[in-house]
């Protein structure tokens, strides 16, 4: 058995009934459950249709998002999620250097990066390196005005672990942003890369090894093994090419507002709703949702 979720975004709740009622009657679904009214709904199917991938594109130009996927299994025991416009609303290095007063410079390599344009390793280097001799009191202070949190993680975390899951915060970023970020949010464990400090202020060097693509497979390994858990029981969750591993590896690897190169790679796509529609998606309605 497989199930369909529609899903639109929360702000405007503009899932129209009659798509889901005709999408349902073509594919010859169950019956509807919807989980928010007028914002996401669900019905089964006995097979994955051959058109979903023309349907789901017919979706996006009515600025919704469609899911097809396994039924059995899909409410997941673990969530990894990386950080940078992801679980917050910027990359931390880009408002970094925004500071240092190179930040047009900074975010067309961090673009090209995430598109899969650039070696992630030279790319944080050569970003990293523009931003010698800021002092470390930069980083409080980026944190403090500067970043904003995705909306819906919140609901999403606490959600999730009350049903028992375990959370994992994997980033490319920096564990100086990564740490309060998680605690914030309730992650249970985060993992980033370190800025080098020397003499209260940044060196222009990363601590080695670079936490990339491979350490975010590893850290999905690792941590599910320790748990006693199949990657299957894992629901990863990221926007950038850094996180294809992660995501094509875990149960269900869901691209948040995705770079096209990892949109490209990736079947579980969310364009329109916020981080709850990874709520929606395991088949949690809005009134189970922890505040």
């Amino acid at each position: 058995m497989f199930v369909a979720t529609l899903i639109s975004a929360p702000n405007q709740r503009g899932l129209d009934a009659a798509l889901v009622d005709n999408l349902r009657n073509a594919w010859g679904g169950g019956e509807t459950h919807w989980l928010a009214i007028d914002e996401a709904a669900e019905f089964a199917l006995p097979m994955r249709p051959d058109n979903v991938d023309d349907v789901w594109k017919s979706c996006q130009d009515m600025s919704v998002d469609l899911i097809v996927q396994p039924l059995e299994g899909r409410r997941k025991k673990m969530l990894l999620a990386d950080m940078d416009s992801t679980m917050i609303q910027q990359e931390c290095i880009d408002e970094l250097a925004t500071e240092a007063g190179v930040g047009d410079r900074v975010a067309e390599i961090t673009a090209k990066a995430m598109n899969g344009e650039l070696d992630f390793e030279g790319a944080i280097d050569e970003r990293v390196g523009l931003l010698k001799d800021l002092p470390e009191t930069i980083i409080d202070h980026v944190l403090n005005t500067r970043i904003t949190y995705m909306p819906g993680g919140a609901t999403l975390l606490a959600t999730m672990k009350a049903n028992g899951a375990y959370a994992a915060l994997v980033s490319g970023g920096f564990t100086a942003f990564t740490a309060k970020v998680a605690a914030h949010l309730g992650f249970d464990e985060n993992r980033a890369n370190t800025l080098e400090i020397v003499d209260g202020k940044l060196s222009g060097k990363v601590a080695r090894p670079i936490l990339g693509q491979e350490a975010k497979l590893d850290a999905l390994n690792e941590i599910t093994d320790r748990l006693g858990i199949q990657t299957s029981d894992v629901l990863a969750v990221g926007d950038g090419m850094n996180d294809l591993l992660m995501l094509k590896n875990a149960g269900t690897g869901v691209a948040l507002h995705g770079k096209p190169a990892l949109q490209e790679k990736c079947k579980v796509r969310i364009n329109f709703g916020d981080l709850t529609a990874l709520l929606y998606l395991q088949g949690y309605s809005n009134t189970e949702f922890v505040a």
